[in-house]
């Protein structure tokens, strides 16, 4: 057990409260890294409050990066700073180690070895996000709704922003919802943690597998059972997902992450079958759904559910900034029905001068004109990045997953592990990402040569191509 005080007069909601308690003690060194967090019970006795604060502070802090759930066992600390002192203050600690897709905040520019090159998968383009225009639209959103500071919002959402957001995935993504069916939210987190609330009975998930670590580590939270599924070339394996007692699915078909490979048709159409036939859910993380560079897209599992089985999710990050904590979920009918039934205290939407402005920044068309803009420049570095590769790389590497989304999957055609070559790589001065984290039983599905992911979104053209030739020496000089 650690101490937790939580002042009297700190008008911040409790789990921000008890968020940032935690959050500074792991820093600091107060609470040790690799140590067991107390459950969400043991820490309600204490504190003497509802287990809603303490699971949204844990869901923070899991999606940060500062804590991990194992299964069975409970949340863990990972502490980011480990390798600095107690006393050492935050900017002075050491970046986290690879593999990792919600790193801790990142040390400034300044502080960074000189010259090291991030294939971040998680970055963007900095250049693109459009600072003027969002700005206009945060003075307009204070201007024009001045007379509503005083008042709390829907905590399902502002409605305008819910009704923008129905016309822009009706049109985009094939998803035919009302305003009432969405539900804004503060990330992906925050969505899994509403999911779970509404269907309590559900306890077995099925799972990527390799698969998106934070929403695992949100249903193991939540007391669900993992079932990992095998990804193949064509996405989420369908056959052992039918001989498994799951009564949920997380799936991201238009992009599997990691691996980036592409649920057809016909196997979207079978997946739905299996929801249909088991009452089951299936939740569709469309997570970088605007990003398609070859190809024709294949329309949304939800576009062709008639019988109210998935749960689609979308988000702002990718597309605009990770900054911009905001996402949103379609519910199918009955769930909508039911959260509405809820307590509102089980949901609570981000700020509303951010809703009102994301609003205003797509009604005003500024969001169609950005991922027009941005599609191109990621297209462009896409291309650029594919082009260094088989020049400089060859047919040492194969690459794969590179039809959509913001990072590629490379598979190095040399008997070392994936540690190893990380390793090298960050000798030479090259950040590169093996996510061992996305998996629950890697040693279970070990390929004949290890896999690596090289974000492009977030580097410029002429370090992409330093860092090629950086990785070539490391990694082919023999």
């Amino acid at each position: 057990m650690f101490d937790i005080l939580l002042p009297d007069q700190d008008e911040r909601p409790l789990y921000q409260q008890l968020y940032a308690q935690i959050r500074d003690q792991i820093r600091n060194g107060a609470i040790a890294d690799g140590s067991r967090l107390p459950s969400v019970r043991a820490l309600q006795l204490q504190l003497n409050m509802s287990k809603t604060p303490i699971e949204t502070a844990y869901q923070m802090l899991t999606a940060e990066g500062y804590a991990v759930s194992k299964p069975r066992s409970g949340l863990y600390v990972a502490n980011p700073y480990k390798h600095a002192s107690p006393a050492a203050p935050a900017a002075q600690a050491q970046v986290s180690p690879p593999g990792t897709i919600a790193p801790p905040p990142r040390i400034p520019a300044s502080d960074q070895r000189a010259g090291c090159i991030d294939f971040d998968p998680t970055a963007l383009d900095p250049e693109g996000f459009p600072i003027r225009t969002w700005h206009k639209m945060l003075r307009e959103a204070l201007e024009n709704h001045s007379g509503m500071m005083g008042q709390y919002g829907d905590p399902q959402g502002e409605y305008g922003l819910r009704l923008a957001v129905a016309e822009y995935v009706r049109n985009s993504r094939g998803v035919d919802c009302l305003p009432e069916q969405i539900v804004i939210g503060s990330g992906m987190a925050y969505s899994i943690g509403i999911v779970a609330k509404l269907l309590p009975d559900i306890r077995r998930v099925a799972f990527e597998e390799p698969g998106y670590s934070l929403v695992r580590d949100q249903f193991v939270l939540n007391g669900c059972e993992i079932l990992p599924i095998p990804v193949g070339d064509k996405g989420l394996s369908l056959q052992d997902l039918e001989a498994r007692p799951a009564q949920i699915v997380y799936v991201t078909p238009s992009h599997q992450f990691p691996t980036g490979s592409v649920m057809p048709y016909p196997e979207r159409e079978r997946l739905l079958e299996w929801a249909n036939t088991r009452d089951a859910y299936i939740i569709e993380d469309d997570y970088d759904g605007e990003f398609r560079y070859l190809g024709k897209p294949i329309p949304s599992l939800h576009s062709l559910d008639t019988r109210g089985r998935v749960i689609y999710i979308g988000t702002f990050s990718k597309a605009l900034t990770p900054a911009l904590r905001i996402n949103y979920m379609v519910l199918p009918p009955l769930l909508a029905e039911r959260l509405s039934a809820m307590p509102h205290e089980i949901v609570y939407a981000p700020s509303r001068v951010e809703q009102w402005a994301m609003h205003a920044f797509i009604e005003q068309g500024h969001w169609y004109r950005h991922i027009r803009k941005t599609r191109n420049l990621y297209r462009n570095k896409h291309r650029h990045l594919i082009a260094l590769i088989r020049t400089h790389l060859g047919r040492r590497v194969e690459i794969t997953g590179q039809n959509a989304g913001l990072h590629i999957q490379l598979t190095v055609k040399k008997r070392q592990s994936s540690e190893q070559l990380v390793r090298s790589a960050a000798e030479a001065g090259v950040k590169v990402y093996d996510f061992r984290k996305m998996w629950m039983q890697q040693e279970l599905h070990s390929a004949d040569y290890p896999k690596l992911y090289l974000g492009f979104a977030g580097i410029s053209p002429a370090d992409m191509e330093t860092g090629i030739r950086l990785l070539r020496k490391a990694w082919l000089a023999d």
